[in-house]
């Protein structure tokens, strides 16, 4: 808040990024000053002299190889005047944990955060209300920790949950709602499956919630029913993007939630599924979903980047990148992203539906859908699954997970292959990387 009442840009920066990844940034973005807690410091001196445009680092709580910011603090004149800024003033530069290339700068508005709030509003059930205490395990490095809860909460004067701590881990998330009194969250999908591994969490840590927003992957009807079922509370979900940010979502408290929906516009935006030369698209047929250029929330641009942002153009659109339709209710449905929309024997099929069907099945914890290279039929459905505490892999349990997605979905969607793992490869974000599990099939198969 402080370097935009200077008029400055913040780049924010996640705690769990490593020196290649910060030099990086720092590197691109030209970055003058650093602040940085103790832990960082090593990370930071190492790289420095690699950054010749990073002139000062200042250390939150240790100054060794930086100035002290408490130093600097009691040293300061105690009168500011804040820089005059307009709508179109850049504010912000956060780069996106894209699938493919190196991260791109999208530098921000000042104009985002209120373009923001109509959505923010209604996806947390009419924000803010009575004793509201916000919290939410996304790094506020990111769009969704800072754009989707900090600042939107401190906007309305909410105090927000701060906490240290390394990754995900679904029981202290628990403990810290139920202790401090949580009344709203910005969940992502895959952090609210963890927590579907834990039995009555809301009777267990006595959680208070009255409003849970979801967005980055698609939430799914099984994760829509488990919430409301076990945490007492209706799930928003919430569509947007690090250029394009909160622009389509539910509120339970308005309008019918329909599971598997990505849910309406919100007031103030436009989203349309448009063809190649951008006309929308009519109801019922995928398109990629786009917005207009003039929407309020729509960035700046790509940072030093020109023929970046202008190749997302689409007409007077800015293609997302996703494919969806758009019922004749108005409602939006995602179906995948261009690049992970499989063809299979003549179907294009999306992997998100698949996914929130093998999370059904009462063995698998989590799954990730891709398509595997096939000779035959162009690809065939695959399903990297990891399998709840207690399950065992074995070809039976296979056979029986691939008939329970037969069953609810149809046969030409089911995994006809099915890899039991660990884990699965995620961004910094939460979201799955399945273009590092397709180009493993295409290294094992040799397919292209």
């Amino acid at each position: 808040i402080a370097v935009y009442k200077l008029g400055a840009v913040a780049l924010p920066l996640a705690v769990l990024f490593g020196p290649d990844a910060l030099e990086y940034r720092l590197g691109d973005s030209g970055a003058k000053l650093a602040i940085s807690d103790a832990g960082h410091m090593d990370m930071l001196n190492d790289i420095r002299p690699r950054l010749p445009a990073l002139e000062t680092i200042v250390a939150c709580d240790s100054h060794a190889g930086g100035r002290g910011f408490w130093e600097l603090l009691e040293s300061a004149s105690e009168s500011f005047e804040p820089v005059k800024t307009r709508r179109d003033d850049p504010a912000l530069l956060i780069y996106t944990s894209g699938t493919t290339g190196p991260p791109k700068g999208a530098l921000e508005a000042h104009r985002c955060l209120p373009g923001n709030l109509p959505g923010f509003e209604l996806s947390q059930n009419f924000y803010p209300g009575e004793q509201d205490l916000m919290w939410t395990p996304a790094d506020w490095a990111w769009t969704g920790g800072l754009l989707d809860a900090l600042l939107p909460a401190l906007h309305y004067g909410v105090p927000v949950l701060g906490y240290v701590g390394g990754r995900f881990d679904p029981e202290q998330a628990c403990r810290l709602m139920g202790k401090h009194g949580v009344r709203n969250a910005f969940i992502p999908p895959t952090a609210i499956k963890m927590l579907m591994q834990i039995d009555s969490p809301r009777q267990k840590y006595d959680l208070k919630l009255r409003s849970i927003m979801s967005a980055g992957e698609q939430v799914g009807a099984e994760v829509v029913r488990w919430v409301s079922e076990e945490l007492a509370v209706e799930v928003n979900e919430m569509w947007g993007q690090t250029e394009f940010n909160y622009l389509v979502g539910n509120c339970t408290a308005v309008m019918p939630v329909r599971p598997g929906s990505m849910g309406k516009p919100y007031p103030g935006h436009n989203v349309e599924p448009v063809d190649p030369s951008g006309n929308p698209m009519p109801d019922g047929e995928i398109g990629e979903l786009a917005a207009r250029r003039d929407d309020p929330v729509f960035f700046l641009g790509y940072w030093e980047n020109e023929q970046a942002t202008r190749e997302k153009f689409i007409g007077d659109y800015w293609g997302t990148g996703d494919l969806g339709y758009r019922d004749g209710d108005g409602y939006l449905w995602f179906v995948g992203r261009k690049d992970d929309v499989i063809s299979s024997a003549g179907h294009r099929i999306g992997p998100g539906e698949i996914e929130d069907c093998l999370i059904k099945h009462e063995a698998v914890a989590q799954a990730a859908v891709i398509g595997s290279p096939d000779e035959l039929r162009g690809e065939v459905i695959k399903a990297f699954i990891i399998l709840a505490d207690g399950r065992t892999p074995s070809d039976t349990l296979a056979q029986s997970i691939q008939q329970s997605v037969k069953q609810r979905l149809a046969a030409h969607e089911y995994p006809r292959e099915i890899e039991f793992v660990d884990s699965l490869p995620m961004t910094t974000t939460g979201k799955i990387r399945r273009i590092e599990l397709r180009e493993l099939e295409i290294a094992r198969k040799g397919g292209g």
